[in-house]
């Protein structure tokens, strides 16, 4: 049997069992108990009685790799009801930074903005995923509270993107199994790591679709070209050459990353109109942009965690096969460009300061 049909054939035994129970509780309930949560850590029976045997999909499409750090991601399943978000946070500062959704909340309460609650109000839906950087720049106390959410949201603009060393991205590296290394014969050296930050990528199609994606990059690979296959930012040598980790995956030469210090987080985003359902397959495609852009990928020490959104301001017929396909060329993309935009910064050279940017943008 597949994974599917073990979920199905669970799903519906779990159910026959519980049937009997259920018909004798929810008539006692009104639709506000129904669907009301005692936290933001616990699920009402409406949502447990749509997935009594676990939630699947928020696990495959919201956090691919081994160690995620996300807020909110429950309600983008789509068993459950909440069909829009209004904004989402990507920091850095580990567990510490999810806290800047904090303050992105308080922004959207004062705005009026989120779920319509009736007399009591709207309440913001506000996801976020977080990265690991505490270990670089200095000082590990510096990191995004709800101050920073706050004034991120109050100074969103349209503009174009900041890309490079900004936002999640300040404190984002790449390239960290590289192990270690000996060098004209001289005592073992670790190989080092590069700068890389965030990066961003949209196709406009002449029909009008518009697929996007940002992200910040810390991963525990290598950046690849997907064009070329070069090398664009990784783990160096001790001579301060690229090692590539391709090449020391298949000799044994590599080191073990650290859970939960290494993340790529980011969002794809198309004006085309999607059911829930259809932006879980554009989230879940588009993740295939990671593995061709960063080598390896969704390792036991990243945290890879992307989200997908469709504004609906387009009026075409919108194929999710397509716009799913044109998520993950983006996100490719952006990957690459997190890496060829950052700057040097704290030691660390960039793909600028050692002549690897790809050819094409020069």
């Amino acid at each position: 049997m597949t994974v599917e049909q073990i979920f199905l054939t669970d799903a519906a035994d779990k159910l026959a069992e519980n049937l009997d129970r259920i018909e004798s509780c929810v008539p006692r309930l009104s639709e506000q108990l129904v669907w009301a949560r005692d936290s933001d850590n616990e699920n009402a029976v409406g949502n447990l009685l749509l997935h009594l045997d676990g939630n699947l999909r928020q696990w495959i499409v919201s956090a691919i790799g081994g160690a995620p750090g996300t807020r909110e991601t429950d309600l983008l399943d789509p068993l459950n009801m909440v069909d829009k978000v209004n904004a989402i946070v990507l920091a850095g500062g580990s567990a510490f930074g999810l806290d800047a959704a904090t303050g992105v909340v308080k922004y959207l309460d004062e705005h009026r903005i989120g779920w319509n609650v009736g007399a009591a109000g709207a309440v913001p839906i506000v996801p976020s995923a977080i990265l690991f950087d505490l270990g670089f720049g200095g000082d590990p106390k510096i990191r995004p509270n709800a101050d920073c959410g706050y004034r991120a949201a109050s100074s969103a603009t349209s503009d174009p993107v900041a890309e490079g060393n900004v936002g999640a991205g300040a404190g984002a590296t790449v390239g960290k199994m590289g192990g270690f290394a000996e060098q004209g014969g001289s005592a073992r050296a670790p190989r080092m790591p590069m700068k890389a930050g965030v990066g961003s990528a949209a196709f406009r199609l002449p029909s009008g679709l518009v697929v996007a994606a940002i992200v910040a990059v810390n991963a525990v690979g290598d950046i690849i070209d997907p064009e070329s296959g070069q090398v664009v930012a990784g783990s160096r040598n001790p001579d301060g050459t690229l090692a590539d980790v391709r090449r020391l995956l298949r000799t044994g030469g590599i080191g073990q990353p650290r859970a939960g210090e290494n993340t790529t987080i980011g969002v794809v985003a198309t004006n085309a109109r999607l059911t829930k359902s259809q932006a879980s397959r554009m989230a879940l495609m588009a993740d295939d942009g990671l593995a061709r852009a960063i080598n390896p990928s969704h390792t036991m020490g990243d945290g890879d965690t992307i989200f997908s959104m469709a504004t609906g301001r387009w009026d075409g017929n919108a194929d999710v096969s397509l716009v799913g396909a044109l998520a993950a060329d983006a996100l490719a993309e952006a990957v690459v460009r997190a890496a060829v935009m950052a700057p040097p910064s704290n030691g660390l050279p960039s793909a600028r300061s050692i002549g690897s940017v790809p050819a094409r943008f020069k």
